[in-house]
């Protein structure tokens, strides 16, 4: 996990660009004039740096480091050749930058403005609305990965897990999980057209386009686990899902209320709405093995407890997991409760 991203949770950006994409920003705000006299890269970011603090754009310094070594086609500014630090800046740079930058200053996303995004080493497209993957969804997958190792028949006859994922948005989990285990089969389900076609375009992106099947989905629905069954019993379920506490929604951030879908975010009134149909819906799905939920750090108690309200499940809560900025990550692990009934029964 690189420090940059996680310095840039509140400005939900991150390393990873590449080329030069302008897009012409649209302000009831004047725009700033062209800096003429401000020719190089170094001097350009401490302008930006300075009008972004001034008009109270979070992470001021490393939004303007990333725009600007965006547009002289590098991941990060500290990555840029030293002698680009200094040299002048041509007029065609300097007209793209303060575009991206006026986008900024509307409080756009760092990744929807550069069009890119990296999560687990892979550069992703990013665009709004899709909800953009965070930092710390990388310690999911980390531990998804982990346990797989762990547990030898999660694997699955193939050589690679068949793996669900509830809610694929750009496809980061699904992509990365797919990167990881190059045996392996996703079925990446969303209800958003915009989160199904950026889905397919970076699995072309990757080339992983062979091993995901994405599917239009709403889990919510009644009957919806039904579409699901002709790929097969399933050897994981993982799920970033909307958790947000539906009154907690109007204290997000700008650049989250403003550009991210809400539906990828609300969760209900207690953020579970979604995560209860997952929980749901896997027995009909999984084998032996388990799901893996992002969450906040109020839900494994409701989890907990939503769980033991629904015994015929037959579901447990395993595990829980805290990241850097202290969410969680449960691990309920199907039928346990039920392979404990059948063994004391004498059923098969």
């Amino acid at each position: 996990m690189e420090l940059w991203s996680q310095k840039l949770w509140a400005l939900l950006s991150g390393p990873g660009r590449r080329g030069s994409t302008c897009i012409r920003a649209f302000s009831s705000r004047p725009p700033h004039p062209p800096l003429a006299e401000l020719v190089s890269a170094t001097e350009l970011v401490s302008h930006w740096t300075a009008v972004f603090e001034e008009r109270g754009i979070p992470e001021a310094r490393e939004s303007s480091e990333y725009i600007i070594a965006h547009v002289l086609g590098a991941r990060t500014f500290q990555s840029l050749r030293s002698a680009l630090w200094t040299q002048p800046l041509n007029a065609r740079q300097l007209q793209c930058i303060e575009e991206l930058s006026n986008r900024r200053l509307q409080r756009m996303p760092v990744q929807y403005i550069l069009g890119e995004w990296d999560f687990q080493g892979l550069s992703l497209k990013m665009a709004p609305p899709v909800f953009i993957p965070r930092p710390e969804t990388e310690e999911l997958v980390e531990w998804v990965l982990e346990e797989a190792a762990q547990q030898p028949h999660v694997v699955g006859a193939q050589g690679g897990p068949l793996i669900l994922e509830v809610g694929c948005g750009s496809g980061a989990i699904s992509l990365s999980l797919l990167s990881h285990f190059p045996q392996s089969q996703v079925i990446a389900v969303d209800k958003g057209e915009a989160a199904i076609c950026l889905t397919h375009e970076n699995a072309w992106r990757l080339r992983l386009q062979d091993r995901i099947r994405i599917l239009p989905l709403d889990v919510t629905l009644d009957g919806s686990w039904m579409h699901l069954l002709p790929w097969g019993p399933m050897d994981l379920i993982v799920s970033n899902p909307p958790y947000v506490f539906h009154r907690d929604m109007e204290q997000l951030a700008p650049e989250i209320c403003s550009y991210e879908d809400p539906v990828a975010l609300d969760g209900g009134e207690e953020g579970m709405d979604v995560i209860a149909h997952i929980l749901a819906l896997a027995p009909r799905l999984l084998k032996n093995s388990g799901i893996f939920l992002e969450v906040e750090p109020r839900h494994p108690e409701l989890v907990g407890s939503w769980l033991r309200s629904q015994p015929d499940l037959y579901l447990d809560l395993v595990a829980v997991r805290k990241d850097f900025c202290g969410r969680c990550f449960p691990s309920v692990l199907e039928k346990r409760r039920k392979q404990t009934q059948q063994s004391q029964s004498g059923s098969p």
